[in-house]
């Protein structure tokens, strides 16, 4: 089978201003779990869920940990009140990224008219649920890992009593 057979033909897409805010909304509303990047009907990129996540990263916890003495303990939740202030503005400033600051740029794509275990092969190998599908260079769909799922089940016969 054709990975042009399997795929979702005219994916959802997002261009390169869209925020991240917009795009989060794009990926809930659609159950999905990440979208092309377009200018025209060239993709230039891909956000995930993941890319969006990764904004939220705190990094690691600092060497220089240290613990609070018996009276620095009544600051605290002072402190936690200052700090969730700032994660709030933080969270909101998310929102407003772009796009083009947080998707990644080496995209990783199959043809059309590949088979659908070179896509497979390709997921599996790179790590990734998805990938974009090109015809000449254009964005026609994109498959998923459950796209190629249904595209090998599609030729099995579970009708009872055929043996299979």
């Amino acid at each position: 089978m054709k990975v042009k057979d399997a795929m979702t033909p005219d994916p959802i897409t997002v261009s390169l201003q869209t925020t991240v805010s917009e795009a989060a909304g794009l990926l809930r509303k659609n159950r999905i779990g990440g979208l092309p990047v377009v200018e025209g009907d060239r993709i230039v990129g891909m956000v995930t869920e993941s890319d969006i996540l990764s904004l939220l990263s705190t990094g690691d916890i600092s060497d220089d940990l240290w613990l609070p003495s018996p009276l620095e303990i009544i600051e605290v939740p002072i402190r936690e009140f200052i700090n969730w202030e700032k994660t709030k503005e933080a969270l909101s400033d998310i929102g407003l990224t772009q796009v083009q600051d947080v998707m990644t740029t080496e995209v990783i794509a199959v043809d059309g008219e590949a088979d659908i275990e070179e896509a497979a092969s390709l997921m599996l190998k790179e790590g990734i649920a998805r990938l974009p599908v090109l015809a000449r260079g254009r964005l026609i769909g994109i498959i998923t890992r459950s796209d190629i799922v249904r595209g090998i089940g599609a030729g099995y016969d579970t009708t009872p009593g055929t043996g299979e």
